[in-house]
């Protein structure tokens, strides 16, 4: 009697018969098992029908559990049980999934393991029959490895039992024969449906012939390449490849004849014209005597990862660069300040002559000149103290377009690309002015020849996984500064950021605009990347974080000196640990009236707090040798003088010390004037202080 068909479900290799076709579908499931990737095959129950090692490997699931028909259900028990999806009801949290996955819908989403290993997990439905899960180990970008050998013993077994009994009885003949079309029917289903996850997984799978002709490509396969799959199959390697690739890649394929399993990465242009990168590794395939007669393909786009590698390496370039620039411009901080104090105090002593206006004078201004480069290079080294707060950028954008039409030309139009509602960023709303200045500036320059156009646009930007940056996921205010000038060549891009490089003639530009829109930039915890072409223009784009709306920020970060008397006559400790700088500032205290005490370091300046009462004021360097800083002097200090009026020269923004409110900032190196503010300041907000 012949047996009633029962519903469609997704075959397994021991209902598969056949010797040549055995072979066949061999060839498909032997590269599964190679893959890093892990892979299950659910039918419409849903319950496992086919997977492959890494599986298991890659997702810890014992054994017993691993096998043909174990439900869906079954696995999201044992992961929620284990804490794989987090805390909360089990009973919840395995409805959840089984639901989701009765419902067959592609998906995608990472999931990260308690174990720290980060999973991207993909679903794919196969109509009417079922679906396919695949996750991928992306922790460590590993090659993929796939399609490994699955032994099925059970089906020769089976085989023989059904030739034996035809053998014996020749009316068990039919049901037989029924038994094998349903099985061939079986084989034939489960090679259009492994083609089918073939074509689904994230990879490019490929089998060549010893030749080096395609026998098999996946659709992911031919579709980096830029053609159909049946433009591929019978083709060789190097008229698919292209002979520039193919010269990549000889080598490698080389060592693969000779029986070794090679990876190598190789680069090529696509139809559009974009270089892209791919890693392939090919497995050979061997026969009973060793002799190679084929060769599994399997290939990863790896462009992103490329990017992301080179921002990296671009990033770690220019942080040793500020560095360098921020520890130099810290020592010429302390240069400037004692030359500059020793000037002035010279001029005073001097008084109104013409040598005072014919050497004093110029002195002074190229060291007031010094002191510009030198915060233009701590801005760099993102080193420049700022004064960040919410910002409304377009009011702010709008406000520049003015200044920008009187100061680029006629000859250059300005488009203006603004938000209709009001868009906030946290920023130092004189330093953000000065950076789009600067770009403005340096388009002008791209564009002088011929004029052209520049065109400033902002919007709301988020930043996710996908963009090679460094700066954390999130939400961010993205301004785009594009001009239709001269461009820059490729190896000038590796570089614009860099202090004191430019393409300008000698004698235009110093070289530092663009460094300390970098530095800005950076130090607002943003980020800057540059696309040009020669000949088509180029766009600067930054981000900077989104804030929330401020009640007012018209004014942000202006300063507004009032002229303020002098502090009447104090008893000063002053702490600095470089010599000529604490001659000069305490000449200039001097000058101010005051009676100045002197101590070299943090440890000494406690111990004249502790043993002079009559201190009154405290003046200190904010980088010192030692466990103690300058901050950490004034923490130790309100210890024993609540309220003491306290003054920090510093020529740094970041500091790794405890914070300590109640004292005011002094950036160096300063005049006798500022120092004279700054005490008087200080003075009025330790009076306002609980003593």
């Amino acid at each position: 009697m012949a047996r009633t068909p029962t519903p469609p479900e997704l075959p397994t290799a021991s209902s598969l018969v056949g010797p040549g076709d055995r072979r066949r579908l061999d060839l498909l499931l032997a590269g599964l098992d190679l893959l890093d990737q892990a892979i299950a095959v659910f039918d419409a129950t849903p319950k496992l029908v086919a997977w492959n090692r890494a599986m298991q490997r890659l997702l810890d699931f014992p054994e017993n559990l691993v096998h043909e028909g174990t439900p869906f259900e079954a696995f999201a028990r044992f992961n929620a049980e284990r804490g794989e999806y987090g805390e909360g009801d089990i009973e919840r949290l395995v409805a959840e999934r089984v639901m989701a996955a009765r419902a067959f819908q592609p998906h995608y989403f990472e999931r990260e393991r308690p174990n720290g290993r980060i999973l991207a997990v993909r679903g794919v439905p196969i109509p009417n029959l079922g679906f396919v899960s695949l996750w991928t180990d992306i922790t460590e970008q590993r090659r993929y490895e796939r399609l490994i050998e699955e032994q099925n013993q059970t089906l020769e077994a089976r085989v023989a039992e059904r030739t034996t009994a035809l053998a014996r009885a020749n009316e068990e003949l039919r049901a037989a024969q029924v038994e094998l079309d349903q099985t061939a029917e079986a084989l034939r289903r489960s090679e259009e449906r492994l083609r089918l996850i073939l074509d689904s997984i994230p990879a490019m799978v490929a089998y060549l012939d010893a030749d080096e002709r395609y026998r098999f490509a996946n659709r992911v396969y031919a579709e980096w390449f830029g053609l159909e799959q049946d433009e591929i199959v019978g083709r060789p390697v190097a008229e698919i490849t292209g002979p520039d690739t193919y010269t990549q890649i000889a080598a490698h394929l080389t060592r693969a004849h000779a029986g070794e399993t090679v990876s190598y990465e190789y680069a090529r242009r696509n139809a559009q014209g974009r270089l892209v990168h791919a890693r392939s590794t090919v497995v050979p395939e061997c026969d009973e005597h060793g002799a190679v007669v084929g060769f599994f393909v399997l290939s990863i786009d790896i462009t992103e990862q490329k990017a992301h590698q080179n921002a990296l390496i671009q990033a770690q370039k220019m942080e040793a660069i500020g560095q360098l620039t921020g520890g130099v411009a810290h020592d010429f901080n302390n240069l400037l300040t004692t030359l500059i104090g020793n000037l002035e105090g010279l001029k005073r002593y001097l008084g109104d002559s013409s040598a005072v206006r014919e050497y004093l004078e110029p002195a002074l201004a190229a060291s007031t000149r010094g002191v510009a480069l030198i915060r233009r290079l701590l801005t760099f080294a993102r080193s420049q103290p700022l004064a960040p707060q919410a910002v409304e950028v377009g009011e702010l954008v709008r406000s520049m377009g003015v200044i920008l039409e009187r100061t680029l030309g006629e000859t250059i139009a300005i488009v203006l690309d603004l938000p209709s509602a009001p868009l906030y960023a946290y920023a130092d709303a004189h330093q953000l002015e000065n950076a789009l200045l600067n770009l403005a500036l340096n388009a002008r320059d791209a564009m002088a020849e011929r004029g052209g156009t520049l065109t400033i646009r902002v919007r709301p930007w988020h930043r996710d996984e996908g963009v090679a940056s460094d700066i954390p996921v999130g939400d961010y205010v993205r301004f785009d500064v594009s001009d239709t000038g001269c461009g820059m060549a490729p190896e000038q891009l590796t570089r614009v950021f860099e202090p004191f490089y430019t393409t300008k003639p000698f004698g235009q530009g110093s070289g530092l605009g663009l460094a300390m829109v970098y530095g800005f930039v950076r130090q607002s915890g943003g980020d800057i990347q540059v696309r040009s072409e020669p000949g088509r223009g180029t766009t600067f784009s930054f981000a900077l974080p989104l804030a929330p709306a401020a009640a007012d920020v018209r004014g942000a970060n202006r300063e507004e000196e009032a002229e303020t008397p002098p502090s009447p006559p104090r008893m000063v400790l002053l702490v600095e640990d470089e010599l000529p700088v604490r001659h000069v500032l305490r000449q200039q205290l001097m000058a101010l009236g005051h009676t100045v005490l002197e101590a070299a370091n943090a440890h000494e300046a406690l111990e004249l707090l502790e043993h002079v009462e009559e201190i009154e004021l405290l003046v200190t360097d904010a980088v010192m040798p030692g466990e103690l800083d300058g901050r950490r002097l004034i923490a130790r200090a309100r210890m024993l003088r609540s309220a003491l009026p306290t003054v920090l020269v510093t020529g740094y923004a970041h500091d790794d010390g405890p914070p300590v409110d109640g004292y005011i900032v002094l950036p160096k190196p300063c005049t006798q004037a500022q120092l004279s503010r700054a005490l008087v300041a200080a003075q009025r907000l330790a009076a306002g202080m609980p003593r």
